[in-house]
């Protein structure tokens, strides 16, 4: 089993945030006091709560614009959303990248994945809006 080394991992958390991880996030991981596994989970349970909050926010505004067979089809389709949600950014947490790449990699992925799905409901939403 071929393991990350933490440097090369907090490195590419570091260099590269991807779009999902916001200037809350990176100043948790990045606070010298919060340098431990358990901090920067915190971090990222933090992260994904607020990446939820938001997609929530955008569904709540967007879901009562529809109504028919428009609103059976965009529940079915997020229902299915959330299916692929629980599935996705899984290969972080299997052992194979650490610890680190538990902590630091599952949140973010994740959390662009939330993130991406936000905008998607959003778009729609504009598609949706009364003239």
């Amino acid at each position: 089993m071929r393991r990350f080394s933490f440097a090369i991992l907090a490195g590419m958390a570091f260099l590269a945030a991807p779009a999902g991880a916001d200037e809350i996030y990176d100043k948790c991981v990045d606070n010298p006091a919060r340098a431990s596994n358990a901090d920067w989970a915190e971090c990222g349970a933090a992260l994904l709560k607020r990446e939820d909050d938001k997609l929530n926010a955008a569904w709540k505004k967007v879901f009562p614009l529809v109504e028919g067979q428009t609103k059976a089809d965009l529940l079915a389709e997020q229902r299915l959303w959330i299916a692929f949600k629980e599935k996705s950014c899984l290969m972080f947490t299997n052992g194979e990248h650490g610890r680190e790449g538990a902590v630091l990699g599952f949140p973010s992925c994740r959390a662009e994945v939330i993130a991406a799905r936000t905008r998607q409901i959003e778009s729609y939403g504009k598609s949706f809006e009364p003239m």
